[in-house]
């Protein structure tokens, strides 16, 4: 029986052995097998020799047998701390979005091109290892330089985040269809948004130190994006509404998308 090696990135960093395959995984992961648990995931599947680089795949190949009864082994932990630097990002599998009732979406890695046209400033929320919501002057590509650039003194050794639609703001008040995303911080993503275009010097500016818990896939912008201190940068785009509804209807439902 083989076995998948599954990198998740969000809510916990980890490398995680497992029979099951992508989709079936993260329907475990999110529910669990009594179905008591609601939790939204997202995780990519690495190749074994990018794995035994690391990390000890003889532990994984001992433990991850099928159970006395013939079920398949769900999971074996091999490590929960430093995962994802130790990956080369353009060699990740497809990005798995799995919603809180176990529904998963696979986004493959794309090209990468500068947002165009680029507002002036990006709305990024960190997923891993770090959590902030932050708006930035850089586009996604030099925020993630920035993030993993040796000359910082909070250099990250790698980083996973998303691009954040940022509603559009009338008269003091943020409309489109952003769910309860922004509640509680409107006046603060206005004030950081002012600072920033009014040329202070900061290239970014904190919204949220906490927002990550409260991540939803429906304020999802261009996409995701992995960074690493190598210069490489994976982009997952999003696939537009027009998409979703067409091809993947039961998961945007899901995820509170349509």
């Amino acid at each position: 029986m083989s076995i998948h090696y599954y990198l998740t990135l969000h809510p916990m960093e980890a490398l995680v052995a497992s029979q099951l395959e992508p989709e079936v995984f993260g329907a475990y992961m999110a529910v669990g097998t009594e179905k008591g648990a609601s939790e939204q995931l997202m995780f990519c599947e690495v190749e074994e020799d990018a794995v035994a680089a690391s990390f000890d795949v003889e532990y994984a190949q001992r433990r991850c047998v099928p159970h006395s009864d013939g079920r398949l082994k769900n999971s074996v932990y091999l490590s929960v701390y430093r995962v994802l630097e130790a990956f080369n990002p353009a060699r990740l599998g497809p990005l798995w979005l799995t919603t809180r009732d176990g529904r998963s979406l696979a986004l493959t890695q794309g090209s990468y091109s500068d947002p165009n046209p680029w507002r002036g400033n990006g709305l990024y929320q960190e997923l891993c290892p770090a959590h902030p919501l932050v708006v930035s002057s850089l586009n996604p590509k030099h925020f993630a330089q920035f993030l993993v650039s040796d000359s910082g003194k909070l250099a990250l050794p790698a980083v996973f985040f998303a691009d954040i639609a940022i509603p559009e703001e009338k008269g003091g008040d943020f409309t489109g269809n952003i769910g309860d995303y922004f509640d509680q911080k409107k006046t603060h993503l206005a004030a950081c948004l002012a600072d920033l275009e009014a040329g202070k010097g900061k290239l970014t500016k904190v919204v949220d130190r906490s927002s990550s818990s409260r991540f939803g896939y429906q304020v999802i912008g261009r996409g995701f994006y992995i960074g690493s201190q190598t210069g490489t940068l994976a982009f997952y785009p999003m696939l537009s509404r027009e998409e979703l509804k067409k091809h993947h209807y039961d998961w945007a439902k899901s995820a509170l998308i349509l």
